[in-house]
């Protein structure tokens, strides 16, 4: 089973339509559709109230193309005190 999450709008008719990719040509499926109307209001998330636009993380992952980037040795923790 798959669960596939979408935030849509719906037409000027109010019907909405659905299209997702699965990837196996003529193979039957059995679909379940809860339909939730959002809030009017934007809430900002977790990540907007700490200060990041709301799609940064998206848009940046992966953004660095150089191959010689790297996570340099970060060295050992000390040990710490064993509690009896």
């Amino acid at each position: 089973m798959q669960t596939v999450r979408i935030v849509s709008k719906a037409d000027a008719n109010g019907s909405l339509s659905l299209q997702i990719q699965l990837g196996k040509p003529e193979a039957e499926y059995e679909v379940l559709v809860v339909v939730q109307p959002r809030e009017a209001s934007h809430s900002p998330s977790d990540v907007e109230k700490n200060g990041w636009p709301s799609d940064y993380f998206e848009q940046t992952y992966g953004s660095i193309q150089d191959e010689t980037f790297g996570r340099h040795p970060q060295g050992e923790l000390p040990r710490s005190v064993e509690v009896e």
